[in-house]
C-alpha cells in the first residue's frame, strides 16, 4: 500500500521532482508560462541551439541578429578583398578602398551585380566565388527560418489577471477566464488545472500536487471566452480552506491549455498560473456580452479582467 501511494505522488508531481517539492518560496510557473529554471554545467557549444533560438526569440531580436550577421559577413569579405592587394578591385574612383571593398561585397553577397566595381586577378575572383556561395547559403537559411517562424502555429491566449472565488450554484468555486487574442479559430480546447500546496508529511513540509476536476474539461468551439470553473465540494482538495491557509501553504494553481489551430490543423498549447495572492475572494467576473447587433454575438474585451463583488456564504471554501 505504501508503494502504491509513492507511485501516485510521483505520477502527479507534474515532472518537477522531489527537490522542487521540498523547496519553498519559489513560483513553479510564471504568468507568461515560463518556468523558473536556470540550467548550469553545460558548455557553451553543448547548450547552443541556434536554430531553436532563432525560432523562439522575439521579432526585434531576430531581425537584429540577421542584420548583424549580414553586416559581419560583408565586413569579413571586404577585408578579404583588401588583402588581395590595391589592384584587386576597379571602379568607384575617389571612394576609399575600404568602402569600395565593402560595397562590392554587398553587391556580390546579394547577387546584385551593378557592374561598376569589378574584380581583377585570380585572388579577387576566388573571393567572389566563395562569397557567392556564402551569399546563396545565407539567403536560403534566412528565408527558411523566416518561413518556419511564420508557419509554426502558436497560441496567444489571454488569461484573466486574477482568479476569483465566486458563488457557483449552491457552492463556491475557483474560476479564471480565458479568451483567444487572435482572430484565428481554436477547436477542441481542453483545460487541465493542477493545484499545489505545502503539507506536513512525516515531519517535513513537502509540496503536494492535485489535479482538480472542472465543471467542464473541454469546449469544442472557442470563438468567445471561457470561464473555467472548479466547483469546491467535499471531494475538492480546496474544501475547507481559507485565503490565509492558501497563502501560508504557498498554494499555486497551474494551468495547461491545449487546442487545435484550425488554420494549421495542428495542436497548440498555452500555460499560466495563479498564486494565492492573485485570487480575489467574494468576487465574480463582469459580464462581457453586449447586446447583439445585426444578430451577431459580441463581447467587450475591455471588461475581460474586471471583477465585481459577489457574496459567498463563508470565507472558508465549501
Amino acid at each position: 500500500m505504501a508503494t502504491q501511494a509513492i507511485i501516485r505522488d510521483e505520477d502527479r508531481d507534474l515532472g518537477f521532482g522531489s527537490v522542487v517539492a521540498e523547496t519553498r518560496n519559489i513560483r513553479l510557473l510564471n504568468k507568461d508560462g515560463s518556468f523558473n529554471v536556470t540550467r548550469k554545467g553545460l558548455g557553451y557549444w553543448e547548450s547552443l541551439s541556434l536554430y531553436h533560438s532563432m525560432l523562439t526569440t522575439g521579432w526585434t531580436k531576430f531581425f537584429s541578429l540577421l542584420l548583424l550577421g549580414y553586416l559581419a559577413l560583408n565586413v569579413i569579405f571586404a577585408a578579404g578583398y583588401l588583402a588581395c592587394g590595391p589592384e584587386a578591385l576597379t571602379g568607384y574612383v575617389g571612394v576609399p578602398r575600404v568602402l569600395q571593398a565593402f560595397f562590392f561585397s554587398i553587391d556580390t553577397f546579394a547577387t546584385i551585380g551593378y557592374g561598376n566595381i569589378s574584380p581583377i586577378g585570380i585572388p579577387a575572383n576566388v573571393m567572389v566565388t566563395v562569397e557567392s556561395f556564402f551569399g546563396l547559403l545565407w539567403l536560403a537559411l534566412a528565408t527558411g527560418i523566416l518561413f518556419a517562424r511564420f508557419s509554426r502555429p502558436t497560441a496567444k491566449i489571454i488569461f484573466s489577471r486574477n482568479a476569483v472565488i465566486a458563488p457557483y450554484k449552491d457552492l463556491t468555486a475557483f474560476m479564471f477566464r480565458i479568451t483567444n487574442a487572435r482572430k484565428n479559430q481554436l477547436i477542441e480546447v481542453e483545460a487541465k488545472l493542477n493545484f499545489s500546496r505545502f503539507e506536513m508529511v512525516d515531519g517535513h513540509m513537502l509540496r503536494r500536487f492535485y489535479q482538480l476536476s472542472l465543471e467542464r474539461q473541454k469546449v469544442v468551439f472557442f470563438p468567445l471566452s471561457w470561464t473555467v470553473v472548479q466547483p469546491i465540494d467535499e471531494k475538492s482538495p480546496l474544501y475547507g480552506w481559507s485565503d490565509r491557509m492558501l497563502k501560508e501553504a504557498g498554494a499555486e494553481f497551474l494551468i495547461l491549455l491545449t487546442g487545435i489551430d484550425e488554420t494549421f490543423s495542428q495542436q497548440v498549447h498555452a500555460r499560466s498560473s495563479y498564486a494565492a495572492d492573485e485570487i480575489v475572494w467574494s468576487a465574480k467576473f463582469r459580464n462581457l456580452y453586449d447586446h447583439p447587433e445585426h444578430a451577431n454575438l459580441a463581447i467587450d474585451l475591455s471588461r475581460f479582467h474586471a471583477v465585481e463583488p459577489a457574496a459567498i456564504s463563508s470565507n472558508v471554501l465549501q
